[in-house]
């Protein structure tokens, strides 16, 4: 439940433009003074927000030193860059699809027990529990204490903070979780399931019986805790999350999850789903999604996708877990695209492919780090080198098909000398062989439309150029 790194749903507008968007690189992380956090934590403590907090607990778990890091990042987020193909492929790949069938089977039990007390489809709360912990195999290592203290006394939000500080505290003193298992995300999260601690106090349960609500270590209390938390937000017993569908011919309504219809309106529209069968009747009532605009998958989502979204406030997050689901359910990882293609001619890839991008980086002598499939600020950085001393252009850091081709399919995988970095000029090598002419004056005006109104290119599937607008998942 990560509030501070939502991905981006976008939709399309029709503008023939040369795509170009570049990896930023990360700002260096602030200068913080210690001194300066001593004196806001002495005001806190006697604030309303820790009234119940004892002194022994606050001063025990105070923190020494702010932490940099976490105010680089709140003011950093690459994820609002992704297009919502690569968002998806790194969250709903055949590696993720495999470990939550083994989840599903071992927790089978628990699985069922939870369905009977909240009415949550075991497949709902695993797509939850996959796409925000990897089926607890991703918990996060920041420590809470300080990361919360930190974001408490620094930068903007602080009023949050400061509320979500106190909740940590609280939860640590009332022995539901050990202090040394209170790491997580660096915004707060934390958990199997990742609950701020604000969402834990509200909405976790205790489902093993020990008397503690452990997020951490139980998985019985952090799955039902999730189920209670999609109960709470509205979710509907017995209803599907909504379905791919196949829109009629030379239909251009909008895409908006709040404009809900009967389902007898969309099937008098001529909508089916996307393998041409009859829209089905277990959902009342939808609303039409397209993410990628009007050329990609388009979706009727019901209530029970909305349940997905409050859980992170993004309708690409709701997606990866409604199309987890789905795959969970059917116990079938050899597919995981959807049956419409993005309109895209250089998909997204799997965190596989992400792994062997890097080690191909390894070899070729660049310094990324670990090779853990998450494409990260060292590997993007990387990938910009390689593309512009290979004559890849746009050099702009993306791990693509394109590039995950062009560079396993390289011949030689040595190092390039420093001398051998080249920036793009105006004649420089398109992305993998052709030329461009130099800049025009509609592509100029196409870099200050992105970067005033928030737009950015992709290259369509045909090879039509479009800019896309960022809708920030509404």
């Amino acid at each position: 439940m990560k509030y501070f790194s939502l991905p981006l749903a976008f939709t399309t507008i029709g503008l023939s433009l040369i795509a170009n968007t570049a990896y930023a690189n990360k700002p260096p992380a602030p200068e913080l003074s210690n001194a300066q956090l001593q004196q806001c934590l002495n005001s806190l403590k006697n604030s309303s927000k820790f009234r119940g907090i004892s002194n022994y607990t606050f001063e025990q778990y105070r923190p020494n030193q702010p932490d940099p890091s976490v105010i680089q990042s709140l003011n950093y987020q690459p994820e609002f860059q992704k297009d919502v193909w690569d968002y998806l492929s790194a969250l709903v790949d055949k590696e993720r699809v495999d470990d939550g069938i083994r989840a599903k089977h071992q927790w089978a039990d628990t699985l069922r027990r939870i369905e009977a007390r909240y009415g949550v489809k075991p497949e709902h709360v695993l797509g939850v529990w996959g796409v925000e912990s990897n089926f607890g195999q991703t918990l996060g290592k920041k420590p809470l204490f300080d990361s919360l203290a930190t974001l408490s006394c620094f930068d903007r939000r602080q009023t949050y903070f400061r509320g979500e500080y106190a909740n940590a505290l609280k939860i640590v003193q009332n022995g539901d979780i050990h202090a040394n298992d209170m790491t997580g995300s660096w915004a707060g999260a934390f958990g199997q399931t990742q609950f701020m601690p604000s969402t834990f106090l509200e909405l976790a349960v205790d489902f093993d019986g020990d008397g503690r609500r452990d997020l951490v270590n139980s998985v019985p209390d952090a799955l039902a805790s999730t189920a209670n938390f999609l109960v709470k937000r509205g979710y509907r017993r017995g209803e599907p999350w909504g379905y791919e569908v196949k829109k009629p011919a030379n239909y251009w309504g909008e895409s908006n999850r709040r404009n809900k219809k009967s389902m007898n309106y969309w099937r008098n529209q001529g909508f089916t789903l996307a393998d041409g069968r009859p829209l089905p009747y277990d959902l009342s009532q939808a609303a039409l999604i397209m993410p990628a605009g009007q050329n990609g998958p388009a979706f009727l989502v019901g209530k029970n996708f909305d349940t997905f979204y409050s859980y992170n406030a993004s309708e690409n997050y709701a997606l990866a877990i409604a199309h987890l689901s789905d795959l969970l359910t059917r116990e079938d990882s050899s597919k995981t695209d959807f049956i419409t293609a993005w309109p895209t001619d250089d998909p997204g890839i799997s965190r596989q492919q992400a792994k062997d991008i890097q080690q191909a980086l390894l070899n070729a002598g660049y310094d990324i780090g670990t090779v853990d499939g998450i494409i990260g600020d060292n590997t993007r950085s990387a990938i910009q080198q390689y593309q512009s001393s290979h004559g890849i252009f746009p050099a702009d850091g993306r791990a693509g098909q394109k590039f995950y081709r062009a560079i396993m399919n390289s011949s030689t995988n040595n190092a390039p000398s420093r001398s051998s970095l080249r920036q793009p000029n105006f004649q420089q090598p398109t992305r993998y062989g052709q030329y461009t002419q130099p800049a025009s004056q509609s592509d100029r005006m196409a870099q200050l439309i992105e970067s005033q109104q928030g737009y950015r290119r992709v290259v369509d599937a045909d090879g039509r150029i479009r800019l896309v607008r960022v809708d920030k998942g509404h």
